[in-house]
């Protein structure tokens, strides 16, 4: 259930070109028609408009958009521009470059793991290969170290299963593996890692229903029984992601902007990523989960172009429309 909303006749790409390029025009930036016009088109759309626009123009709208706008209005609509791979590529990178990696880091390579399509997974993986000249893995090897490094890299190298295949009896099987492993606070045992990283999400959330029937506790509060480590917490996330994904971005919303300052990072991420997919879904979760309006709190939170543009994704209209 995507919020994103286009318009009944959409223009070409050559028309949406040539209204961007105007917006870039003379004294200071429409960012209005920047937001009209790259708010309001899928991702497919938004690629013709990129390579159009490049043909027309011979520069990049990535660059332009960089050299045209500022601040974290910037940084949002960039993201929103990028191909989704490349989007969710980039996004990896920054998350293994940074110096101290905590779970709000590598969660995203979770969420690309567990709360994406498995094609998109591989798209992903290619994108990165093509822009870094190196795999996701390797990366994640450098940078990640055990026991996490031994989840992500089975995680990111998985292609999952995408149809509806539940088998009871494998779920009550492994539903007992994952017990047992958990009973003994191993929690890097390789039944946790291949189970959560290679079946289809149907089975581990039918597995998940037998952990919770046979053993009258939920697979995360066993996971939580064994500690509060980074290894804990990550496995969390994983367990969300394969779930129930929209629980898991209204959570990543509201951490965003609970507290002193806004994580824009995060907020953009969760927006951004999820607006053409479920975004809808979040909406509803998190009014269910923190009986407050996701919409009237990213509002408050944010300000200017910025916010129109969040609320253009959200579904929303411009200030004043």
């Amino acid at each position: 259930m995507a919020s994103l909303k286009l318009p009944e006749v959409v223009p070409s790409p050559t028309q949406d070109s040539e209204r961007l390029r105007n917006a870039f025009q003379g004294f200071g930036t429409d960012e209005k028609a920047v937001i009209l016009v790259l708010g309001h088109r899928n991702a497919q759309q938004r690629k013709e408009i990129k390579e159009t626009y490049q043909q027309l123009y011979n520069e990049s709208l990535i660059d332009r958009l960089h050299a045209e706008l500022s601040g974290d209005f910037r940084n949002a609509v960039i993201l929103w521009t990028y191909d989704p791979p490349e989007r969710h590529a980039r996004l990896a990178k920054d998350a293994l470059k940074a110096k101290r990696k905590g779970i709000k880091h590598l969660q995203v390579l979770v969420e690309i793991a567990c709360a994406s399509t498995p094609n998109h997974l591989v798209a992903v993986r290619q994108a990165y290969c093509s822009l870094f000249d190196c795999s996701l893995e390797e990366d994640i090897i450098a940078s990640v170290a055990p026991p996490i490094r031994k989840l992500l890299v089975s995680l990111v190298s998985s292609y999952r299963y995408d149809k509806v295949v539940v088998n009871v009896e494998v779920a009550k099987s492994e539903a007992s593996k994952l017990h047992e492993a958990i009973n003994n606070k191993q929690l890097d045992d390789d039944h946790i890692v291949w189970i959560l990283s290679t079946r289809n999400l149907f089975q581990l959330r039918e597995t998940f229903a037998c952990y919770k029937n046979l053993y009258q506790n939920t697979l995360e509060q066993g996971i939580k029984n064994c500690g509060n480590g980074d290894l804990e917490s990550l496995l969390h996330v994983v367990i969300w992601c394969i779930d129930s994904p929209e629980k898991h971005f209204a959570k990543v919303v509201r951490d965003s902007i609970l507290g002193f300052g806004t994580d824009e990072d995060s907020l953009n991420r969760a927006i951004v990523t999820r607006a053409e997919i479920d975004l809808l879904k979040v909406r509803f979760e998190y009014a269910n989960m923190y009986k407050s309006s996701l919409d009237d709190d990213v509002v408050g939170d944010t300000s200017g172009d910025y916010r129109n543009f969040l609320m253009t994704l959200l579904g929303k209209g411009l200030d004043g429309e």
